[in-house]
């Protein structure tokens, strides 16, 4: 699976795509025929707090799943995305056997 990461409006070091790549190839161990993955990182002003938002969209066969969180920090904010995709990548493919 191929993993596209695109930093919006700052750089994101070469530690933070490792992670987001770890991170995202282990979701092939719950669906085998995932296309490639998108992920959007932003920085987000809200006040004094400073949000990290990720936002990762997975190709599969038929169907884009998106998952949106934002946190604190950019690895937190990809922990809770895959979490989310997890449950909609296990959706998607017990809906495709029934």
């Amino acid at each position: 699976m191929r993993v596209y990461t695109e930093a919006v409006q700052f750089k994101a070091d070469q530690k933070l795509v490792e992670f987001i790549d770890r991170k995202l190839q282990k979701m092939e161990h719950y669906f085998d025929r995932i296309i490639d993955a998108h992920v959007v990182l932003k920085l987000e002003n809200s006040g004094q707090v400073k949000d990290k938002i990720a936002e990762v969209r997975l190709n599969v066969p038929g169907e884009v799943l998106i998952a949106k969180e934002s946190d604190k920090s950019f690895e937190a904010s990809i922990d809770s995305a895959v979490d989310v995709l997890k449950r909609q990548l296990i959706r998607y493919k017990e809906k495709g056997k029934s």
